[in-house]
């Protein structure tokens, strides 16, 4: 089995090393090839991925190159961790929306909209390698950001693609460790976009055969509701409201103008990210390390490699479970087209992803849904066809801006912030100045 990871000399990739090692018997790669433009961390984190195996007595060989075609060149399946520009333009995706009033994010908001524009042409442009070199049955599994509209995105072009994000095995972790079960026990009944989601049941098998638990989890008595609300960082009566926990992404629209508050006044995600990162890099570069360093944990990405396993091994395998991921609506939500992408669970097959059914939502979350899935929407065509009219359309429909004037000035700041990754914008500008 061949196996490319395009974004391999990011520092997450031992993260995902680690659990092919571990997990070998339930993914058994042969060769592994990691694809990343920059020499220094190909040279970095390449040698400690190729140590972690050989200390763990895995079979498999890692090549390392900045070659896209001979690493997708007949692999059965492609993994896509891209980010363009780097960490430096995810501070300015969390700073310059801040101008306007506006929360800086890398996936929600003005910031992530950025990031869909930087990144989802880049995308495209490998996903058309893979399908003329990969195998012809190969699937890409995307796990850049903004995964929704990145999926889209891929599934719009004609590819095979299936979109991984790790917020619901992180809630499935949780509850385990509330209910003291294996987290195979838990079943969540996961439902929304990638990054605006809700968890409206938590099913637990034990002894006694499974049962909802999220009611034990709303009851005040326990404490339970208190630390899942610390958890989430938004008040228990919301989620007692809701009878649902909401993924933490959900904080920068229910309280919108705290968060904007408390990034004012604190150091970007981005900025803590690049700290982590240098540790990181230095320990990839001692030849004595041979498992992924502690300070991983700190990056992000909690159980990353769990979930990314977990669907390459059941796509491979032709398994035919259910798993949380990012796929074609296809009548799910009656509301939305069919083609949008939504996060549910769904069965996975080699030959087809396919969303389970799932209970009408309540008329708040078909709201936000509805008005977020527009935004996307338009934000894909701006993506793949550029335009300043067409930014400021998306950016305008986004629910976290929504006013004319707050939506030009966003616009302005993003095509100035982001004029070196989008090369529509330079004659277009002329053209304007002119």
């Amino acid at each position: 089995m061949k196996l490319a990871v395009i974004g391999g000399g990011s520092t997450y990739t031992p993260e995902l090393v680690d659990g092919f090692a571990r997990l070998r018997d339930q993914l058994p790669i042969d060769e592994l090839w990691l694809v990343d433009p920059d020499p220094v961390r190909r040279e970095l984190v390449g040698g400690v991925a190729k140590r972690m195996f050989a200390h763990a007595g895995h079979p498999g060989t890692i090549h390392v190159t900045d070659d896209v075609v001979a690493g997708v060149s007949d692999a059965d399946a492609v993994m896509f961790q891209l980010r363009i520009g780097g960490q430096a333009a995810r501070h300015q995706d969390e700073t310059w929306p801040h101008d306007a009033c506006c929360i800086g994010q890398e996936t929600t908001g003005p910031g992530g909209f950025a990031k869909a524009l930087r990144t989802v042409p880049v995308v495209l442009e490998y996903a058309s390698l893979v399908k003329r070199y990969a195998k012809p049955d190969a699937w890409i599994v995307d796990f850049t950001n903004p995964v929704g509209i990145v999926t889209r995105a891929l599934l719009e072009a004609g590819h095979r693609a299936v979109g991984l994000c790790n917020v619901a095995i992180g809630f499935q972790r949780r509850f385990a460790k509330e209910f003291d079960v294996a987290p195979s026990a838990v079943r969540l009944d996961h439902v929304g976009l990638n990054h605006l989601t809700w968890e409206r049941g938590v099913h637990v098998t034990d002894g006694s055969g499974e049962r909802d638990v999220l009611s034990d989890l709303l009851r005040a008595d326990t404490g339970a509701l208190d630390r899942m609300a610390e958890s989430v960082h938004m008040p228990a009566d919301l989620i007692r409201l809701q009878h649902a926990v909401p993924s933490y992404y959900l904080r920068y629209f229910y309280s919108h103008d705290v968060v904007l508050e408390e990034q004012l006044h604190a150091p970007t995600r981005a900025e803590a990210v690049m700290e982590t990162e240098r540790a990181l890099l230095a320990k990839y570069a001692d030849e004595s390390v041979v498992a992924k360093p502690a300070e991983l944990e700190q990056r992000g990405g909690a159980y990353y490699s769990e979930a990314a396993i977990d669907v390459l091994s059941s796509i491979l395998g032709d398994r035919g479970d259910v798993q949380v991921l990012n796929v074609r609506n296809d009548g799910t939500f009656p509301f939305l087209p069919d083609d949008h992408v939504i996060e549910v669970p769904a069965r996975v097959t080699r030959a087809a992803i396919t969303p389970l059914p799932v209970a009408p939502l309540d008329a708040d979350m078909v709201g936000l849904v509805s008005h977020v899935a527009g935004y996307e929407r338009l934000a894909l065509d701006a993506a793949v066809h550029g335009g300043r009219d067409r930014v400021l359309r998306a950016m305008w429909a986004h629910p976290l801006v929504g006013q004319v004037d707050k939506a030009e000035r966003l616009t302005d700041l993003l095509l100035a912030a982001n004029a070196e990754h989008l090369p529509w914008t330079r004659s277009e500008q002329l053209t304007w100045a002119g």
